[in-house]
C-alpha cells in the first residue's frame, strides 16, 4: 500500500504540474536572444520542460555507466535541430511533434523494459531536433549565448530528471507510474 501512495502522488504531481502550466509558452512567437532568453526559454514552456525531465527519466532507468546517452544526444541534436531553424530549414508539424514527443517519451518510460535502449536513443534524437528547430526559429540577436543558454537549461533539466528518475526506479512501479504520469501531461498539452 505504502509504494502506491507513492506512485499515485507522482502521477498526480505531474498532472497537476500540466493543467496548471499552459502549453507552448517558451514559444513566443517573436524573436529572442541572448543568454538569459536561453537560459529561460525551455523552462516556460510545460511541453518543453517534460520532454527534457522525461529524457533525464528514462535516462534513469539505463545502466548507470550508459545514462549519459540521452541527454548528451538530446543536446547535440537540440543544437543541430536550432541551427537548421535559424538557418530556414523548414520542418512540418514541429509543434504537434513536441507535444507528442511528451506523449511518448512518457510511454517509453512506462515501457522500459520492453523498448530496446537503441530505439529509445533513435526517438530521443528525433524529438530533440523538433525541440532545437522550435528554439531556433525564434533566435535573434546575440545568437551564440542564446544557444549556449538553452543548451545549459536543458542539460540541467535532464540531471533533474535523472535524479527524479533514480528515486521511482527504487519503487516497484516507480518508472510505470512516472511514464503514465508523463503521457497524460502530454495529452493534455494536446487537448488544451
Amino acid at each position: 500500500m505504502k509504494n502506491f501512495k507513492q506512485i499515485a502522488t507522482i502521477a498526480v504531481f505531474v498532472m497537476v504540474a500540466a493543467m496548471v502550466g499552459t502549453p507552448a509558452l517558451a514559444h513566443t512567437g517573436g524573436p529572442v536572444s541572448g543568454l538569459y532568453s536561453g537560459l529561460t526559454h525551455p523552462l516556460f514552456g510545460l511541453d518543453h520542460l517534460l520532454a527534457m525531465i522525461a529524457v533525464g527519466v528514462w535516462s534513469a532507468a539505463l545502466p548507470v555507466n550508459r545514462a549519459w546517452q540521452g541527454p548528451v544526444l538530446f543536446v547535440a541534436m537540440l543544437a543541430l535541430g536550432a541551427a537548421l531553424g535559424m538557418g530556414g530549414v523548414a520542418f512540418p508539424l514541429v509543434e504537434p511533434g513536441i507535444i507528442a514527443s511528451v506523449i511518448i517519451l512518457g510511454a517509453m518510460i512506462a515501457a522500459f523494459r520492453f523498448i530496446p535502449s537503441a530505439v529509445g536513443l533513435a526517438a530521443i534524437g528525433g524529438f530533440a531536433l523538433l525541440h532545437g528547430h522550435a528554439h531556433g526559429t525564434e533566435a535573434a540577436g546575440a545568437v551564440a549565448s542564446y544557444m549556449v543558454g538553452f543548451m545549459i537549461a536543458s542539460a540541467a533539466l535532464h540531471l533533474a530528471g535523472y535524479a527524479g528518475g533514480r528515486l521511482v526506479n527504487r519503487l516497484r512501479y516507480g518508472l510505470v507510474a512516472s511514464g503514465v504520469a508523463f503521457s497524460a501531461a502530454g495529452l493534455l498539452l494536446a487537448v488544451g
